[in-house]
């Protein structure tokens, strides 16, 4: 599972194919968010209080927990709608896919997230924060790009940034019913 993550950070297309044909890879791409997931919380944890906004304010155990099962389930709501909006869409004669696949590669497209711990490094970890995630983004195209069979990333781009929208809503929505 490691060396998949390290590849899947390297975006390597190749470690994305084999993750999108294993099913049973969904377990591990589940260890994988709820592993970003901790990193994330407790980079966020640490960070000095002015430096946290309200809506990420972590500041204890309930939270942390809250915020974990939150990753969880924001993973699950994305891959959802990448699915939806990859094979519905945006689909093409090429494009083959379910769930499982998304969940998967998208699952593991987090392995940068992990530096995230790093966030409350004064100078740099504001740095590293915005770095790690804009790296998962990036890694959620090729991931999105693989897994739907897609020939062109700015067809996965288009799939990350209409899908973008109703995450955000849906995540709001869930988001201010847990806290």
């Amino acid at each position: 599972m490691i060396t998949r993550m390290i590849n899947a950070a390297k975006l390597n297309i190749h470690t994305y194919e084999e993750i999108e044909a294993d099913k049973t890879a969904t377990v591990q791409a589940l260890l994988v968010v709820i592993i970003v997931a901790i990193s994330t919380a407790v980079g966020l944890m640490m960070l000095p209080d002015s430096q946290t906004s309200s809506q990420q304010d972590i500041s204890g155990p309930i939270d942390f927990v809250s915020f974990v099962i939150l990753q969880i389930v924001g993973w699950a709501v994305w891959a959802f709608i990448t699915f939806f909006v990859g094979t519905k869409l945006l689909r093409t004669d090429e494009t083959e896919a379910d769930w499982g696949e998304l969940a998967r590669t998208l699952g593991f497209a987090q392995s940068p997230g992990v530096l995230r711990i790093f966030g409350f490094l004064p100078f740099v970890g504001s740095f590293i924060f915005v770095v790690a995630s804009f790296w998962s983004i990036y890694a959620m195209v090729i991931a999105v790009r693989q897994a739907l069979d897609y020939q062109s990333t700015f067809r996965a781009v288009g799939v990350v940034l209409i899908g973008f929208i109703p995450y955000i809503i849906i995540m709001g929505i869930i988001g201010s019913l847990i806290s």
